[in-house]
């Protein structure tokens, strides 16, 4: 509502100046309410888009994450390598290098979706080992000891003891990776993916209003992240009432 209210007060303080053009984007006008739609479309592909890529590098992260607690330097090794290379790279490079370069090298053509969630789950993965690692570290030696001393292996240890307790210590973390990820999905918009950042760039060149249309852009983000922080807050309130 707060962003709605911003919205309305920028629309009467510049609405009668000849240098603003603001109806291109007032709802109350039909052309006005019609570029609204066009660029609210991309909110489903945004919200897919990491959504999905965010699901991937989860499950990565963890798998990467995992041989940089062994005891074996040579796992230690392999996770760190991963995880420095990885780091090094900025996203938008990723993005066109997946897109770009992976079906030269590999013969496999990706469509901007998936050249995008491969990009986005590759580079977080990552950040998400890091995280799990950070997470895991943090749990007592005790409670490793107490899952040996009731005949769990390795594998149910993780499953059943240390990884529950460790994601409740991580969530604020992931939340955050969320979050990130969807600011950082506008970068897929370079090759076509047709998500908020992509149509807003189309509807600007059409329209030839980038200040107005990319102001709504702000607010178009601004409360998508308003709102996925909030879930993740009361998920985080949730988990500690459980934990107590």
């Amino acid at each position: 509502m707060k962003c709605i209210a911003l919205f309305a007060t920028l629309l009467l303080l510049t609405g009668c100046s000849g240098n603003w053009g603001w109806y291109v984007v007032d709802p109350t006008t039909p052309k006005g309410l019609i570029n609204l739609k066009f660029m609210l479309s991309g909110m489903y592909y945004t919200i897919l888009l990491s959504v999905t890529a965010i699901s991937i590098s989860v499950i990565v992260g963890l798998l990467v994450a995992l041989p940089g607690l062994s005891e074996k330097k040579g796992w230690r090794r392999f996770n760190r390598t991963y995880v420095e290379i990885v780091r090094a790279v900025p996203i938008l490079v990723l993005i066109l290098w997946v897109y770009y370069g992976l079906p030269a090298l590999s013969g496999i053509t990706l469509n901007v979706f998936w050249a995008g969630v491969l990009a986005l789950a590759l580079s977080d993965s990552a950040f998400q080992a890091e995280i799990f690692r950070g997470g895991i570290q943090s749990i007592a030696r005790g409670q490793y000891e107490a899952a040996k001393s009731v005949s769990l292996n390795y594998s149910d240890t993780m499953r059943f003891v240390i990884l529950p307790q460790a994601i409740r210590r991580i969530l604020p973390a992931l939340g955050n990776q969320l979050v990130y990820m969807l600011k950082m999905s506008s970068l897929v918009s370079v090759i076509g993916m047709q998500e908020l950042t992509r149509k807003a760039n189309e509807l600007s060149v059409s329209e030839y209003r980038p200040l107005e249309i990319y102001t709504v852009l702000v607010l178009e983000y601004l409360v998508l992240i308003l709102v996925v922080s909030a879930f993740v807050r009361r998920l985080e309130r949730r988990m500690q009432v459980a934990e107590a």
